[in-house]
């Protein structure tokens, strides 16, 4: 069950009420301004080789625009990626031919008439992605972002989600940014 159409990522289905829910923490004592290079690696495939290298492709290109480095050998930071799916359901019920409101009539109901109701269930994939970054010399941890959405069975609408999320996990990245422009 570990398809991580994450790769494929993050397909909201139209009349959904799920939404895009994205986060971002890190260590405030982290010196992001010495972080030059990186390299990045899959810590969980989830089985998709087509939809892990869109991930790691998106994120390599996202780091690389804030300035940093690819690089194979000796990097400053190391991204590790971790993808999950998990199956959700919800349930929609709907009435119909329900009389007027009013009152409290014979059911006690405030007079409501006859009618019917009809419940479906639906079921639902979502994908969650965290992305680590660590300080490759000391190990620790210095920044994590995690992404969840309701995915879809159409890669090119994942891919949107994909770079959505992470276009929302790196905007102020790398932390303390924003405030060094002021």
């Amino acid at each position: 069950m570990r398809t991580l159409a994450v790769a494929a990522a993050f397909g909201i289905v139209a009349g959904s009420a799920f939404a895009q829910d994205v986060k971002t923490d890190f260590d405030k004592a982290a010196n992001f301004a010495a972080i030059k290079t990186f390299d990045i690696k899959l810590g969980t495939s989830w089985g998709n080789q087509l939809g892990e290298k869109r991930v790691v492709d998106e994120f390599t290109q996202a780091l690389s625009e804030k300035g940093w480095k690819k690089v194979d050998t000796n990097p400053d930071a190391l991204v590790v990626l971790h993808g999950a799916t998990e199956k959700q359901r919800t349930l929609n019920t709907f009435y119909s031919g329900m009389g007027g409101y009013g009152g409290y009539g014979y059911r006690g109901w405030g007079g409501m008439g006859m009618g019917s109701a009809t419940t479906t269930e639906s079921e639902y994939t979502v994908g969650t992605l965290v992305v680590d970054i660590f300080d490759a010399k000391s190990k620790a941890l210095m920044f994590r972002g995690t992404a969840s959405d309701e995915l879809s069975d159409k890669p090119e609408k994942n891919q949107k989600k994909l770079e959505k999320a992470s276009d929302k996990m790196f905007k102020k990245f790398p932390p303390g940014s924003e405030e060094k422009k002021k």
